[in-house]
């Protein structure tokens, strides 16, 4: 648990830094004689970085370990934190603002994988809603924290000293205490250390015949999570849906300002405070995940502990119906002044609800389908929702200015509405895309211990126990999983796809 929460805490960190600079736009423009919109720019090409990052970090945490990629990158996310806190030119913030959102993909892409290789079924679930409840915290809670800096003697620049200084607190926690929990590579030191006891030099893991070339990196391994988000249909149509409601988390930065600051005179750590309403319905979500987990063990159980992905989905569409109404409630109470600015507040409850409902099922529901290639399919997953991340926030104002609050929020609650019934043609049709996968493991079904289909002989009865206890035991699957990442491997069909 240790782990998880050093984990959570680097992920937290890389989601904090995204939304803090949003409080600096208006001092940035002014210092570098820049409209707001263009400063706004400093949020979007970072959001831009953690598009790009994931297509990087994710292959190399599947050819190299999940460790080494989650020290570097939280060090070069400090320094380049650094260099955005003492940067002389608006070229120079925007830059650095996109490295550090490069570097800091790297969590919110192999986090979640880590996650799948340290817990089984039984825990997995909630290990991981507890590392998206950090994803979509963090952005929510830098509002008014950078708010406040930003009006103090501080000044904007201390946006981003403090997230360097939580970026190398995360880089020194993750060095001294973070172990290796990739399977191959984890085997890959095993037989090291084996080589050194023994001196037998023959000894090996398979991780260790795969010969890097940059050729075969580019096809084979960055290029996968491009190959899911684009031939999955589950990881394309949900990451779709996800880019939605991940590009309105950051446009509702520009929208909160938009009604709390012009139309109730809020100041900008004011303003902040409004997106707590947000938090509370985020955690009420992650509870409410938490609290499913016995009804999911007694699922598991019952299936003799064969994970069906398709559980997971009954939050993402309640999740859904929720999001949609905070969108309209928003909106509706909050473009009028005589209206209490406790309305508008409270509608975050339901959007925050929505939001991470969405999100915290719709991982989980990525990893249980992928397993081993899970890194990959949230990088896919991440590369889309960062790309409208970054953008909408650059047309959030003028659609709002042009369309009026209540009618924007109604266009895009009607939008979030028509999402809806993405989750719940996966709930019906989910097992039978995933069985047409070469990336997804399937799994036959398993009868009860000691009962046998009718008519099937003894030795028949035999053969099938001992097939069907090898594919469902856990372990054996994580191994035919390692078997699959390793290149050259005939008769495998997921190495077939790598």
């Amino acid at each position: 648990m240790f782990t998880a929460a050093i984990l959570g805490f680097t992920t937290m960190t890389a989601a904090f830094g995204s939304s803090i600079f949003s409080s600096a736009t208006r001092a940035v423009g002014k210092e570098f004689h820049v409209s707001s919109d263009v400063s706004l720019l400093g949020v979007s090409f970072y959001v831009l970085g953690f598009a790009t990052g994931p297509t990087f970090w994710a292959p190399l945490s599947e050819l190299k370990g999940r460790r080494l990629p989650l020290i570097i990158s939280m060090f070069g996310f400090s320094i380049f934190n650094i260099s955005n806190a003492v940067a002389k030119d608006l070229q120079t913030v925007l830059i650095t603002r996109f490295f550090s959102g490069f570097f800091g993909a790297c969590p919110l892409a192999v986090v979640a994988a880590v996650f799948s290789d340290m817990f089984d079924n039984r825990t997995r679930g909630i290990a991981i809603t507890v590392f998206s409840m950090t994803v979509f915290t963090g952005p929510m809670l830098a509002p008014f924290v950078g708010g406040f800096i930003v009006e103090s003697y501080l000044g904007w620049r201390w946006t981003s000293y403090i997230v360097s200084f939580m970026g190398f607190l995360a880089f020194v926690l993750d060095l001294l205490f973070l172990r290796e929990t990739y399977p191959p590579q984890i085997l890959v030191q095993k037989a090291a250390e084996l080589r050194r006891r023994t001196l037998n030099w023959g000894i090996h893991a398979k991780q260790e015949e795969i010969e890097i070339d940059v050729r075969e990196l580019i096809t084979k391994n960055f290029s996968r999570p491009m190959r899911l988000l684009f031939c999955e249909p589950i990881v394309t149509l949900l990451s779709i849906y996800m880019a939605f409601i991940y590009g309105l988390l950051y446009l509702f930065l520009t929208a909160y300002p938009f009604v709390f600051q012009g139309v109730h005179g809020f100041n900008a750590g004011e303003s902040g405070l409004t997106f707590f309403g947000m938090v509370t319905g985020q955690i009420l979500a992650g509870f409410s995940v938490l609290l499913q987990q016995p009804w999911y063990q007694r699922k598991l159980a019952a299936n003799n502990g064969v994970p069906v992905p398709e559980w997971r989905l009954p939050s993402v569409i309640a999740g859904g119906v929720a999001f949609a109404g905070g969108l309209f409630w928003f909106g509706w109470s909050g473009y009028r002044k005589d209206i209490h600015w406790i309305v508008p507040a409270l509608s975050g409850l339901l959007s925050g609800f929505g939001l991470a409902s969405i999100f915290l099922q719709a991982l989980n529901y990525l990893v249980d389908s992928y397993l081993m290639f899970a890194a990959s399919a949230i990088a896919g997953n991440t590369f889309l929702r960062s790309l409208a991340g970054a953008g909408f926030p650059l047309f959030s104002r003028f659609m709002f200015e042009g369309m009026g609050i209540q009618w924007a929020s109604t266009l895009l609650g009607c939008v979030a509405a028509a999402l809806v019934p993405i989750p719940i043609v996966f709930y019906y049709y989910g097992h039978k895309i995933r069985a047409k996968s070469s990336y997804a493991p399937t799994f036959p079904p398993r009868p009860p211990q000691g009962e046998m289909p009718p008519g099937t002989a003894s030795s028949e009865s035999s053969t099938a126990t001992e097939t069907h206890d090898e594919v469902t035991n856990e372990k054996d699957v994580i191994e035919r999983a390692v078997d699959a990442s390793v290149p050259n491997i005939d008769g495998n069909r997921a190495e077939r796809a790598v």
